[in-house]
């Protein structure tokens, strides 16, 4: 198979995630109207739909771990951070449990994802099992939510104060950081079962190895540097923005915080 047929001929259809996409829709829409944050929401659920249903699926699907990576990155960071912009500024997220809303454990639900899902039993069972696929999917979306609320709550009296925030992405950046250094340069696999042969329905295997010359090797490298430099870059922009909104805080604000 040729990469541009395995790019024309990997879309999947799944029944599933078009509902639960049709479903969210409906409810944003009956419950906010058409906003301008909208466009927000629309983005989480296209990039929602390419994490699942594009080749990118395909390849994270016992091929690349280096896919695997990209699609946990999508998920956790960039799909909860649309979905929390997208809300409108009178929404509060803080209806869930008290402790559930401590800085402490957002933190530990964003930079404990990563690291729990990549634990080698665990990253090869979601690979081979559906179920399973289905809950790291699902934890993802809400870990990653629990994360961003600390910095991105429609109120703005429900979000860390700037400087704890910057301190709160560049702590995170830094664990995330230290685990993509493990990936890059660990000689151990940390998810076996993306370098053992076996069926190969879409016949792309040869296309890996032969054609883009990806090794397990250098696909779990690329992982790593997936989590060590991309994600850092988005951690950086969020401290970027919260370096904005504390210089565009009234002067008194800021000297009273």
């Amino acid at each position: 198979m040729s990469t541009q047929q395995f790019l024309l001929s990997a879309w999947s259809w799944n029944p599933i995630v078009f509902a639960l996409v049709a479903g969210s829709l409906v409810a944003y829409l009956l419950a906010f109207g058409v906003t301008i944050r909208m466009w927000w929401f629309m983005a989480a659920l296209v990039v929602f739909l390419l994490s699942q249903l594009s080749p990118l699926n395909a390849l994270a699907d016992g091929y690349l771990f280096s896919a695997h990576m990209l699609q946990h990155i999508l998920l956790l960071l960039i799909i909860p951070a649309f979905l929390l912009l997208s809300l409108p500024r009178v929404v509060s997220v803080r209806w869930c449990p008290h402790f559930l809303t401590h800085p402490l454990v957002g933190w530990s639900a964003g930079v404990g994802a990563m690291w729990f899902w990549h634990y080698p039993t665990l990253c090869n069972a979601a690979v081979s099992s559906r179920p399973v696929y289905a809950v790291q999917t699902v934890s993802l979306l809400l870990l990653g939510t629990l994360f961003w609320s600390q910095v991105i709550a429609p109120r703005e009296e429900e979000r860390l104060s700037p400087p704890g925030a910057v301190l709160y992405l560049f702590s995170a950046c830094v664990t995330c950081s230290a685990l993509g250094i493990i990936l890059t340069f660990s000689p151990i696999t940390v998810c076996p079962i993306y370098g053992m042969a076996g069926a190969d329905p879409l016949a792309l295997e040869s296309t890996i190895r032969s054609t883009w010359g990806m090794t397990p090797e250098r696909d779990q490298q690329i992982g790593g540097l997936l989590m060590w430099v991309p994600m850092c870059f988005i951690y950086l922009g969020a401290i970027f923005g919260q370096i904005a909104r504390w210089f565009g805080e009234p002067v008194v604000a800021r000297t009273n915080a």
